[in-house]
């Protein structure tokens, strides 16, 4: 053992081809001892040796894939199977029961909200009794009781007829009614049973509605033969319509046209344009038209373009034929359409003579008014145009005491336009 370690590495070790015999030569390996080790020098651990170490200590091969899955599949299994076993979803979380009490304080305005309401007396006209029959209630001598359940409801207005309506996304709109009737026949005011025999003059005062006092002045003091025009825009327009009509009055609804100097000169809210749809003039129309109802038919403000227009002012005069109203035109555009339009469609058709206000005094309406006069002398009728002005109430007032002495019937102005009541 001992000369096997002093030798010298040429033997076994590096020779002339720099490898031992045992080393790299002909099988490239050297020759094992009969220990099974190879040669070497001590201490020393060959590759074999460590191979054959490492072989020995190797950890077996786990799938990681199917244990990491089957792990997985296990942890969900179990709740799903405890529930299902059990029977109890929340079995394991802790419950208590606690009693809620409601000891919150309350305030005294909550507690007479809380109380239902006392029940309150019915007003006078509410039980069928006239005023002057509820104890406590002193009824001047003289005066006019008027009992509120005779009044009709807001949908049933003073005269108006339910079949002469039809429903709209704007409100009622008058139509022709399933037996024939129409709005214009209906509510016309039937005229003085002489009125045939002599002269007759129709007055339509416009402007109604939009100044409360003059409004009611003209209810209360113009004869009931002049013809009243409602503008569309007041909020009570159609209470004040309503009660000229059960004052008498015949009355009728001013849409607003476009002027040749628009939009300087607005006419108002839903204004009927040049240049726009058909249907958007219709659906204009029909929101001025819901306005009130009971009227005979319409009068144009301002309006000198649009009335001279027939691709616009057309269609809006065919669905004024189809709804049975009448047209009068105020005489203030010689342009204007509606003698041929309202032909064609056959719509009762009148226009104004004289505008008696022009020049707002009262020497100027009296003029006026005297001139209406000799054109219905002359014509055999006349139609007269004002507006709503204190000095115009006033002066008509004056002028139609004296009428009938003069020879002239007042007459409303269905009764004179063509095609009309006569």
């Amino acid at each position: 053992m001992a000369d096997e370690l002093d030798a010298p590495l040429g033997k076994n070790g590096a020779g002339k081809n720099g490898a031992g015999k045992n080393s790299a030569g002909k099988n490239g390996a050297g020759k094992p001892k009969k220990n099974g080790s190879p040669k070497g020098r001590p201490g020393e651990t060959t590759a074999g040796e460590n191979s054959g170490r490492l072989s020995r200590f190797s950890l077996p091969h786990i799938p990681l894939m199917p244990a990491a899955t089957g792990l997985v599949i296990a942890l969900l299994a179990i709740p799903t199977l405890w529930v299902l076993w059990v029977d109890d979803p929340d079995g394991g979380r802790p419950t208590g029961t606690v009693e809620i009490a409601q000891n919150a304080p309350t305030s005294d305005l909550a507690e007479r909200l809380a109380e239902p309401p006392a029940p309150q007396p019915a007003g006078p006209g509410e039980t069928g009794e006239s005023p002057a029959n509820i104890e406590g209630i002193e009824i001047p001598e003289g005066a006019q009781v008027i009992d509120l359940s005779d009044l009709p409801d807001e949908a049933e207005d003073e005269g108006v007829d339910k079949d002469l309506l039809e429903e709209s996304q704007h409100g009622a709109v008058p139509r022709v009614a399933s037996d024939g009737r129409k709005p214009f026949e209906v509510y016309a005011r039937p005229a003085p049973p002489d009125a045939a025999a002599g002269s007759r003059v129709a007055i339509v005062v416009t402007g109604l509605g939009l100044a409360e006092d003059s409004t009611r002045r003209a209810i209360e003091t113009l004869p009931a033969d002049v013809t009243l025009a409602f503008a569309p825009y007041a909020k009570t327009v159609s209470q004040s319509a309503q009660s000229a009509r059960f004052d008498g009055h015949e009355v009728m609804l001013q849409i607003p046209m476009e002027p040749f100097d628009y939009p300087e000169n607005d006419p108002g809210p839903q204004t009927l344009l040049t240049g726009q749809p058909a249907r958007a003039n219709l659906d204009r129309l029909h929101w001025l038209m819901a306005r009130f109802t009971g009227y005979t038919g319409l009068v144009n403000y301002m309006g000198a373009r649009f009335t001279a227009s027939a691709v616009d002012f057309g269609p809006v005069m065919e669905e004024v034929g189809l709804r049975g109203l009448s047209y009068v035109d105020d005489g203030s555009s010689n342009r204007s359409l509606a003698p041929q339009l309202t032909r064609q469609n056959h719509i009762p058709f009148g226009r104004a003579d004289i505008a008696i206000d022009r020049q707002p005094s009262k020497e100027a309406i009296t003029n006026a008014l005297d001139q209406l006069e000799a054109r219905a002398r002359a014509d055999g009728s006349a139609i007269g145009f004002a507006t709503a002005l204190p000095v115009t109430i006033n002066t008509l007032a004056e002028w139609a005491e004296g009428l009938q002495d003069r020879g002239i019937t007042l007459v409303p102005v269905s009764a004179l336009v063509t095609g009309g009541a006569s």
